[in-house]
């Protein structure tokens, strides 16, 4: 089959250019809920330092949960991370879970100061050099605020969006130990998928490359036999996803962790949304107490607390994130309303709009998702389907033509929504609305990714209007309305009939292939339907 190339579907309507500007004429949306953290005052007395202090010193021998809220200064008596923002606060919260509650303190405004570089949170040189290689020209809020702390040596809970440089928050302090005390099996991240495990050790490897390190990953889908030879070679880091883990663990004759220094949770929050909740158990029964461990996620739960209780020892909680639902600036937001009949056409419409810039079309089942690459390559859109379904090699295969560019639409299930590293992404279109605001978030965090600016857009119909109202009062804000003219759109109509007509006979076809060999392409599996469940069948 000859390349897909991307092209403008055209109707011959005139050429109009689609706006982006707020509107009264959209779904009322009830009074929002304003989710902007409003800033604590000015603390700069002596005697409320000391009260500080003090609180700071009880809650560390009692073993409590610090947390720092914002980009602030942290300012402890052991430790000093220093503000990238001059005017941000910094507010510390002792979660001492006795009846007396909580504990809540603000630190004093930071002074003024210069962007710190990696070398100043205490990267030595040679790491430092991997960042700039790699194009790491600044450390991050999450990075300048979690390096220093885990440099230090102590457990962390790290709080920040997606796309904010979470991984090299881990990695670097990591590799750090590793150069200062080499071994074998020296630490251990867990991620959700496999995917973001691929990554995972992609960006440990970039980052070691000076030092040779070698990494192992086990994920389920896989042969494991590899995954044994590799094990057998001793690597100084594993990447695994846990249900592989746990199979490696109870199967693989002398692989234990039991020399492990450093554990890693990566979307925390995803790996229990995924139920590995009682897996997880197991694998931190194994691991050895003495160890550092740290737990990263874009969102904080009640399932997200009590594996902090379970598994970390006196950490120290970084919120960079003012909102459990906050978006970045550069992401302009916007939505589309129209009758569900025209829901193919106003797609194809958009896609239009936008053509020559990469896409991600979000999809709330694999059928639809297949679905909606068989119409888009129908007509002429280079669009390649990403679902829980697809075989592990068709995901890679899947996702790396998406980052090379030879198909420049993704479409995809919410296994593309968390931790996949595409580097830049123009548009995300929410083609069916997300379940959950959280979900919301963390799709379009899929653009406008490290500085750069991008566009999410959302298509409701007549369906849609309830549960957009609640992205919308959980955002905080009204979102703009994606102006487009309508006969132009409507101009479409014929082709895109056409193009449905052939997705309909592919998809029998498709059915008809997977049944015979005792399989189905559903939207739903196992008994929580309705959701791709990505992982949950590994190992």
């Amino acid at each position: 089959m000859s390349d897909l190339k991307r092209r403008r579907v055209d109707g011959g309507a005139p050429d109009h250019k689609s706006k982006t500007r707020m509107k009264s004429t959209k779904p009322s949306v009830g009074e929002s809920t304003d989710l902007e953290t409003e800033k604590p005052a000015e603390v700069d007395s002596s005697s409320k330092k000391r009260k500080r202090n003090h609180a700071d010193n009880e809650a560390r021998s009692k073993g409590e949960v610090e947390e720092i809220s914002g980009s602030g200064a942290v300012e402890e008596t052991t430790q000093v991370a220093k503000t990238h923002s001059p005017t941000s606060t910094k507010t510390v919260e002792k979660d001492s879970g006795d009846a007396n509650g909580d504990i809540a303190q603000n630190a004093s405004e930071a002074p003024e100061a210069t962007e710190k570089s990696f070398e100043d949170l205490g990267i030595i040189p040679s790491l430092c050099e991997a960042c700039v290689a790699l194009g790491y020209k600044k450390p991050t809020p999450i990075q300048a605020e979690s390096i220093p702390l885990a440099l230090s040596g102590r457990d962390l809970i790290g709080l920040a969006e997606t796309g904010s440089g979470k991984t090299a928050a881990f990695a670097l302090p990591i590799l750090q130990a590793l150069m200062a005390t080499p071994q074998a099996f020296f630490g251990l991240i867990l991620a959700p998928t496999r995917e973001l495990a691929y990554q995972i050790s992609q960006q440990f490897e970039a980052l070691g490359s000076l030092i040779s390190v070698r990494c192992a990953v086990l994920v389920g889908g896989m042969d494991i036999v590899p995954q044994q030879i590799a094990l057998g070679k001793k690597p100084h880091i594993v990447v695994a996803t846990p249900g592989r883990l746990l199979d490696h663990l109870e199967n693989t004759k002398g692989f234990s962790l039991r020399s492990l220094k450093y554990l890693v949770m990566d979307e925390a929050d995803r790996l229990l949304d995924l139920d590995f909740g009682p897996i997880l158990d197991k694998i931190l029964k194994v691991l050895p107490r003495e160890r550092r461990t740290c737990l990263f996620s874009a969102t904080i739960s009640s399932k997200v607390e009590s594996l902090q209780r379970a598994s970390l020892s006196n950490p120290l909680r970084v919120s960079i994130s003012s909102s459990s639902y906050q978006t970045v600036s550069t992401l302009l937001q916007s939505y589309l309303f129209f009758p569900h009949k025209y829901k193919d056409i106003y797609l194809v419409h958009i896609l239009n709009e936008h053509a020559g810039q990469s896409a991600i079309v979000f999809t709330r089942t694999v059928n639809e998702t297949q679905r909606i690459a068989i119409l888009l390559r129908a007509l002429g859109f280079g669009a390649i389907p990403l679902h829980g379904q697809l075989s592990q090699s068709a995901r890679l295969g899947a996702l790396g033509k998406f980052r090379a560019g030879s198909r420049d639409i993704l479409v995809a299930t919410d296994v593309a929504a968390r931790g996949l590293d595409i580097p830049s992404v123009d548009v995300v279109l929410n083609f069916d609305l997300p379940p959950d605001s959280k979900t919301y978030v963390h799709r379009v965090g899929r653009t406008a990714r490290a500085g750069k600016s991008g566009l999410a857009i959302s298509l409701v119909t007549q369906y849609d209007v309830e549960i957009y109202q609640r992205i919308e009062a959980a955002l905080g804000k009204k979102l703009a309305e994606y102006e487009v003219v309508k006969d132009e759109a409507m101009v479409l109509s014929e082709r895109v009939a056409e193009a449905q007509r052939v997705a309909v006979r592919e998809m029998k076809d498709l059915h008809e292939k997977r049944g015979s060999k005792g399989a189905t392409l559903k939207g739903r599996r196992g008994k929580k339907g309705g959701r791709d469940e990505m992982d949950r069948d590994e190992g």
